[in-house]
């Protein structure tokens, strides 16, 4: 059996493989045959010889193949030989932590004709209720407007936002936590300030752009993140320009882009910066570079430099 796991939310696809993992480790004791596989440690060969070994518990095997899409010759071999694996009876979790190229013969092959889930980012209703859900599993209690100020400092990525519930619970385990707890003890995410970085950009003033960006770098901001952010601050810009060119306002467009209101607010004015070709051709960079970062051509902070270059 082959599963197949993806997408741009690696909290809840990491908890999706948690809870397959679980599942397999009560059905199977031992503990042995649950195996971990990065295609850039080994190659197919290695990676196949896994299931030409019997267990001495009658076990199934969990294999847990990383990174499957990252190597082009590990995914040939494994398409040529993946109706075969299939008709095993152990299982194997293709497993990716971001999203992968979606043109590619792997994820067609993978998508169509095998068990997949993709885990996309969540949308600002499914964001709060993750949150609210969160707060309750702990025992804990937040105010409405304490919870909106929360996800406008920390946003989508929901490995911070668990670590900022778990310390919010605890530093309030008896009380309503308030909007000032947020204030006080929450760092505002990249998002929040790398508008400036955006405006930069809008500007034409790349030297500034470069100086905010070495500023994120220097303190310890992961390069991967940066970029990731600003492919989703220029996802959002393009959203809100085409939905404000077709006339919508503001609350019209929170109800159709499915945005958090704090998003929509600070992008629908800066969206007027760029003309709506501009944002295309930005995104269409974005989306090239990108492909560089994941196919292991370029690192992350030169993926940085080239794209602030790249716009003109």
């Amino acid at each position: 059996m082959i599963i197949f796991l993806y997408g741009q939310d690696s909290y809840r696809s990491k908890k999706k493989l948690d809870e397959l993992i679980h599942h397999y480790k009560e059905s199977n004791k031992s503990g042995l045959n649950l195996i971990y596989i990065d295609t850039k440690d080994v190659d197919f060969d290695e990676f196949y010889n896994n299931f030409k070994i019997s267990s001495m518990f009658g076990e199934k095997k969990l294999v847990i193949l990383n990174n499957l899409f990252s190597h082009k010759k590990f995914q040939e071999d494994f398409l040529e030989n993946i109706t075969t694996t299939e008709l095993l009876k152990d299982v194997v979790v293709v497993y990716e932590k971001e999203s992968v190229d979606e043109r590619t013969k792997l994820f067609k092959t993978l998508k169509k004709g095998y068990k997949s889930q993709e885990f996309n980012l969540l949308d600002a209703k499914g964001l709060r209720l993750f949150a609210e859900n969160e707060f309750k599993s702990r025992g804990a209690k937040i105010n409405i407007d304490a919870l909106s100020l929360l996800l406008s400092y920390v946003g989508n990525d929901l490995w911070k936002l668990s670590n900022e519930i778990d310390k919010l619970a605890n530093f309030k385990p008896d009380a309503a936590i308030k909007k000032e707890d947020i204030q006080l003890q929450v760092r505002p995410r990249i998002e929040v300030d790398i508008f400036q970085t955006i405006d930069s950009l809008a500007s034409k003033n790349k030297k500034m752009a470069f100086l905010l960006l070495k500023k994120h770098l220097s303190n310890g901001d992961s390069p991967i993140y940066l970029f990731s952010m600003l492919q989703y601050q220029f996802r959002n810009l393009l959203a809100i320009k085409e939905l404000a060119e077709k006339g919508l306002m503001y609350d019209s467009i929170v109800k159709k882009s499915g945005l958090h209101p704090f998003v929509v607010k600070k992008n629908y004015f800066q969206c007027k910066n760029f003309s709506m070709q501009d944002l295309k051709n930005i995104y269409k960079k974005i989306f090239q570079i990108d492909l560089q970062v994941k196919s292991g051509k370029i690192d992350a902070e030169t993926a940085l430099d080239m794209l602030v270059n790249n716009i003109s």
